[in-house]
């Protein structure tokens, strides 16, 4: 880090014209303590005396045992409850870079409760899927879905969009179940989701059917509680 002014003073500079240039997003955590003294050449009291700076200046807050996040508002996005789409789709009609990070995808063996959860006997084969969705690059739900390997064969069939590939597959998905429960996100997923552990976030199950009843697709996704609204529409009976 070369240059006349003092190292943790350039360091602080650094880290604000990310955070300004958008590089860095609200709710992003920062990497810790020793990793940047190692990355930049450093001793940890310079990095200490940097963050300390970037705190009185509000732009990172500090939090006691988990780490430094970049402060704000994160963006949020609204979906409606009164149709079925794919958060590819989703983005996509709103202007924005639907993502995926794969984590794993496998052909396994149902087990009970897999079973129970597809309509399936217990030791067929199944698709296991788990995926970080992205919007513009910014991570906004942890996913994971199981489906019977009669109706989705290969896991590597799947590109950014399930439903996309399952109706390539003749297999058109028409209506879902969901459940939503709220919950305050662990630290697995925190770091996945780039929140603080502890955030709160959306829990959400959904079974969703083929036109003949069958069962296509179980998904379990913890969508960030700062960044993700569902809205639904309701009408008065008559």
């Amino acid at each position: 880090m070369g240059g006349p002014a003092p190292a943790y003073r350039r360091l602080y500079a650094l880290v604000a014209k990310a955070i300004a240039a958008g590089e860095l997003r609200p709710g992003a955590v920062l990497p810790s303590e020793r990793d940047m003294a190692v990355a930049l050449g450093i001793s940890r009291v310079t990095v200490r005396k940097a963050l300390a700076e970037l705190v009185a200046k509000g732009l990172i807050a500090q939090r006691h045992g988990s780490g430094n996040y970049v402060c704000g508002e994160a963006r949020r996005y609204a979906q409606s409850l009164s149709r079925l789409y794919s958060f590819t789709e989703d983005m996509t009609a709103r202007g924005r870079r639907a993502g995926t990070l794969w984590l794993s995808r496998e052909r396994a063996i149902a087990g009970a409760g897999e079973a129970a959860l597809l309509g399936v006997a217990e030791g067929e084969p199944i698709i296991r899927l788990q995926r970080l969705r992205l919007a513009d690059d910014e991570p906004m739900a942890v996913e994971w879905s199981i489906s019977p390997a009669s109706i989705l064969v290969d896991p590597e069939q799947v590109g950014a969009s399930l439903y996309e590939t399952l109706r390539a597959l003749g297999h058109n998905p028409v209506s879902a179940t969901q459940h939503f429960s709220a919950i305050n996100i662990d630290a697995d997923n925190a770091r996945l989701l780039q929140v603080p552990v502890g955030s709160a976030a959306l829990d959400i199950h959904r079974t969703t059917r083929l036109q003949d009843g069958r069962i296509v697709e179980c998904s379990h996704s913890i969508f960030r509680g700062d960044a993700y609204d569902f809205v639904a529409e309701l009408s008065l009976g008559a």
